[in-house]
């Protein structure tokens, strides 16, 4: 059974684990820390396995009544299980218990699993940002959705 809570500081070197698996330019370890314990728009959910194991996580920054999706990703054992699914709708869960009326995201052009599950949550289209990626240069399609 997955299950899904907030993320704590304890669950940085878990989470950094799957940043390092999933992303070619994957966010350090302290900038997860400072995530945890510095930002304070930031907020972080995880999917954890009836193993207590943490196999997903999604990032937000919550800023005045919009969010902002940061990152998500499942590691590759737990990949096809609607786990990336479940994170969403957990951030959103939080974003609309927080007042947030908005929450975009950035995509890889090529990423066509992720922008259809972003659409099956209701996200739309909302443009291009040329060269968003720095490991490839590969731009990011802007996606958002009302709440």
């Amino acid at each position: 059974m997955i299950t899904y809570r907030e993320m704590t500081v304890a669950d940085v070197p878990a989470v950094h684990a799957i940043e390092v698996e999933v992303f070619p330019s994957p966010w350090t370890m302290d900038s997860f820390y400072h995530e945890m314990t510095t930002n304070t728009q930031a907020t972080y959910v995880v999917a954890v396995d009836g193993a207590e194991q943490i196999i997903g996580f999604c990032g937000m920054w919550i800023v005045l009544d919009e969010s902002q999706i940061t990152n998500v990703a499942v590691t590759a054992s737990a990949r096809g299980l609607g786990i990336g699914e479940g994170l969403m709708r957990e951030a959103i869960r939080i974003a609309r218990e927080r007042a947030v009326v908005v929450m975009s995201l950035e995509v890889r052009v090529t990423n066509t699993v992720a922008q259809n599950l972003y659409r099956k949550l209701g996200f739309q289209d909302g443009g291009i940002r040329k060269g968003y990626y720095t490991d490839n240069q590969e731009d990011a399609l802007v996606m958002w959705v009302n709440l």
